[in-house]
C-alpha cells in the first residue's frame, strides 16, 4: 500500500516527465512560435485516458486534451511505435494550427498501452486562405488542413504518404516538418522516462498511486466547490463582433452550486456565427476547468480527478459548441477568453472577495506572411499580452499573458532576425489599467515596421467593450489597432481584419488594460 510520501514522489515524477517533454519540444523546434513563445503543451494519461499529469503549459490546450485521447482510444488499437496525429477541433482539438500527437507507452510484452503521451503545439501555418491559418473564414476548410485522427508513425516509421501530402498543402513546409519531428522527439523522451519509472516501481504500485492521485484530485475539487455558497449565479458578457459586421455576440452562463457539485450552463449563449469566433465544446470545457483550477489554487496535483465534479452544459451549434463545418480559428484564442470572463463574473457574485476583475480578455492575435528578398515564403504568428485584472487585495500585473494563454513573447531580437520586420516600439501602455482601490494592470504597445510587402490578419477583442471592473472598480481601456501607410497619417483598424502592407508601413497594436477592483 503506497504511503502519502510514495504517492507524492510518483506524482512529481510524472509531472517532471511532462515538463521534460516540453523542454525537448522547445529545444528541438524550428519555428519561433514554439521555440521562443513556447506555444505548446505536454501531458500524460493512463490506460483509461484519465489525465495523470501535465506540465505548466497552455490552459486552452490542456483542458481539451482528454477529449482527444478519448477519441484515439475509441478508434485505434495502438501498437509499439505508433503515433496518432490530429488537429480536428470537433474531436477534442481546439483550432487547426494546434496539432496534437499521441503515442502509447507499452510495458514489456503488453498488447495495449499502459500510458498515453500527448504533445500539442501551435504551428505557424497549416494552409488555408491566408498566411498563419487564422483567417476571417466562413468554413473550416478555409482555415487550413483538417487532419482527422490518423497515423503519423506506424511501428516507429513515419507514414511518408501522409507527411508529404500535408507538407504540400502548407506554407513553409521545412519549418512544419521540423516542428512535427520536435513533437515526435518529445513523445520519445516521455516514453523513455516512463519506462525508467516502471523499472523503479512495480506496475501495480504505480497504478495504486495513480488511482490515489485521481481520488485526491476529486476530493480537492469537491472541497473547493463546497466552499462556494449554494445557489444559482448568472452573468453575461459580449464578444465585440464576428469580423463580418455582426455583433455584439452574447455569451451567457448560469452556474448552479449544490454542495460539492457544480453545473455550468451556457445553453442561453448566442448561436454560432459565420466567422471563426465559434468555440468547440472541448475549448469551452477547457475554459471552465481553468477557472476551477484557479479557485483550487497552487500546490495540488492537477489531474482528471479534479474534473469529475464539474458538469458543463452547452447547446449544439452555439458560439460555445461549434459543429462541422463551422470555422473555429478565433474560438480557441478569443471566445475562450470571454468564456473565462463570464464564468468569473458569475462566481464573483458568490465569492466577491476572491474573484478578480476582468483581465485583457483577448490574445491579440497577429498573423503575418509574405514572400520577399530574405529567403522565400514565411509565416509569423504571435499573441500579445495585456493587463491583468485587479485582485481583491492587490493591483493587477502589467504586460502579461492572462487566463487561457501562457505563452512568452517573441523577443525583439528573435523577431528581427527571423522576419523582415523592424520593431519601432515595444513597451507598457501606461494608464490603460482600470482605476480603483486596486488598479488593473496596464496593456502593451507593440509597433512593427515592415521591411517587405506582406499580408496581415488581426483577430483581436475588447476593441469595443472594455474589460469590466468589480466592486466599484473602473473598466480597463479598450484595445486599439492602427496602421500607418508610408507617408500617411494613422488609420484605425477593425478588431478583426485582413489586409496587405507594403515596405515602410507600420502596424501598431495597443492591448487592453485590466479592470480595476473596489472604489478609490
Amino acid at each position: 500500500m503506497p504511503t502519502p510520501i510514495d504517492i507524492e514522489i510518483v506524482n512529481k515524477s510524472f509531472c517532471a516527465i511532462a515538463e521534460e517533454m516540453g523542454i525537448v519540444l522547445e529545444r528541438s523546434a524550428y519555428s519561433p512560435n514554439i521555440k521562443e513563445r513556447r506555444d505548446f503543451s505536454c501531458a500524460i494519461f493512463d490506460a483509461k485516458g484519465q489525465l495523470i499529469a501535465q506540465a505548466a503549459h497552455i490552459p486552452v490546450h490542456l483542458g481539451a486534451m482528454p477529449d482527444t485521447v478519448k477519441v484515439v482510444i475509441e478508434r485505434f488499437r495502438l501498437l509499439q511505435g505508433d503515433i496518432i496525429i490530429t488537429n480536428d477541433p470537433y474531436h477534442g482539438g481546439s483550432h487547426l494550427p494546434d496539432i496534437t500527437m499521441i503515442r502509447g507507452v507499452f510495458r514489456d510484452g503488453a498488447k495495449s498501452p499502459s500510458y498515453y503521451l500527448v504533445a500539442r503545439a501551435h504551428h505557424a501555418d497549416v494552409g488555408g486562405k491566408s498566411p498563419g491559418s487564422m483567417p476571417l473564414a466562413k468554413n473550416i476548410h478555409e482555415e487550413g488542413v483538417l487532419i482527422e485522427p490518423t497515423y503519423f508513425c506506424r511501428g516507429g516509421e513515419i507514414v511518408e504518404d501522409f507527411l508529404n501530402s500535408f507538407l504540400n498543402k502548407v506554407r513553409s513546409p521545412r519549418e512544419r516538418q521540423g516542428d512535427l519531428r520536435a513533437q515526435m522527439a518529445a513523445l520519445m523522451r516521455g516514453e523513455l522516462r516512463i519506462l525508467e519509472l516502471e523499472k523503479r516501481y512495480t506496475p501495480s504500485f504505480l497504478e495504486e498511486c495513480i488511482e490515489a492521485l485521481l481520488a485526491y484530485g476529486e476530493r480537492v475539487a469537491k472541497a473547493t466547490i463546497d466552499e462556494i455558497p449554494d445557489g444559482t449565479y448568472s452573468f453575461t458578457d459580449y464578444l465585440d463582433d464576428d469580423g463580418l459586421g455582426h455583433g455584439p455576440i452574447p455569451i451567457e452562463v448560469e452556474i448552479t452550486v449544490e454542495g460539492d457539485s457544480i453545473k455550468i450552463d451556457f445553453s442561453r449563449s448566442s448561436l454560432g456565427v459565420k466567422s471563426g469566433l465559434n468555440a468547440v465544446r472541448s475549448v469551452t470545457k477547457s475554459s471552465v476547468y481553468y477557472c476551477m483550477f484557479c479557485l483550487i489554487g497552487e500546490g495540488y496535483p492537477v489531474n482528471g480527478g479534479m474534473l469529475r465534479p464539474i458538469e458543463v452544459m452547452t447547446k449544439k451549434g452555439s458560439i460555445v459548441d461549434a459543429e462541422y463545418p463551422s470555422p473555429v480559428a478565433a474560438g480557441n484564442v478569443e471566445t475562450s477568453q470571454r468564456i473565462v470572463d463570464v464564468v468569473f463574473g458569475a462566481l464573483a457574485k458568490a465569492l466577491p472577495h476572491k474573484i478578480p476583475a476582468a483581465s485583457a480578455g483577448t490574445m491579440n492575435n497577429v498573423a503575418i506572411g509574405g514572400r520577399g528578398e530574405r529567403g522565400g515564403e514565411y509565416t509569423y504568428y504571435e499573441t500579445i499580452g495585456g493587463g491583468m485584472g485587479a485582485r481583491p487585495t492587490c493591483h493587477g500585473l502589467s504586460a502579461v499573458q492572462t487566463n487561457m494563454t501562457n505563452t512568452l513573447n517573441t523577443p525583439v531580437e528573435a523577431l528581427e532576425q527571423q522576419y523582415p520586420f523592424f520593431v519601432e516600439h515595444y513597451g507598457i501602455r501606461k494608464g490603460s489599467g482600470g482605476a480603483g482601490r486596486f488598479h488593473g494592470g496596464d496593456g502593451i504597445i507593440r509597433r512593427i515596421r515592415f521591411l517587405e510587402d506582406a499580408h496581415v490578419t488581426l483577430l483581436t477583442e475588447r476593441r469595443k467593450r472594455p474589460p469590466y471592473g468589480l466592486s466599484g472598480g473602473r473598466p480597463g481601456k479598450r484595445g486599439l489597432n492602427r496602421l500607418r501607410r508610408a507617408g500617411v497619417a494613422w488609420e484605425r483598424l477593425p478588431g478583426k481584419c485582413h489586409f496587405s502592407v507594403e515596405e515602410g508601413d507600420v502596424l501598431e497594436i495597443r492591448t487592453p488594460g485590466g479592470g480595476g477592483y473596489g472604489e478609490e
